[in-house]
């Protein structure tokens, strides 16, 4: 009896022992989840950042101004985190991914470069 006593006790202690592990390797866990999901958002940013960056070349290759088409291919949560660079027919889209932490979205910051040329001036 006092063996199967021991035996209880025993398995006992390991489940405790179990769930001390658990929650000493829960924080881990969680940053890791947290870092993927970081990097799927700035991965998702960046296809944003080549798409606005496009539409911007394409409006230059109009006549039409840039930034406003720019802005127009962002969804609505990226369009206060961009900066728009026109050089010419060179057209340069930084954007910042969202984070819980300001300091690593502009860490991250992606940037697409796209070219257009602009109608000859009618003359």
């Amino acid at each position: 009896m006092d063996e199967r006593r021991s035996q209880v006790a025993r398995a006992a202690g390991e489940r405790g022992q179990a769930s001390v592990e658990l929650v000493a390797a829960l924080p881990g866990i969680v940053l890791v989840g947290l870092l993927c999901l970081q990097l799927l958002a700035t991965g998702y940013s960046l296809t944003l950042a080549d798409g606005a960056a496009e539409a911007g070349a394409v409006a230059i290759t109009s006549g039409l101004p840039a930034e406003p088409a720019v802005r127009a291919a962002l969804p609505g949560w990226a369009r206060g985190r961009i900066d728009v660079e026109i050089d010419g027919g060179r057209l340069t889209v930084r954007l910042r991914p969202p984070s819980a932490i300001a300091a690593v979205g502009q860490a991250l910051e992606v940037s697409s470069t796209a070219w257009g040329r602009p109608p000859a001036e009618a003359t």
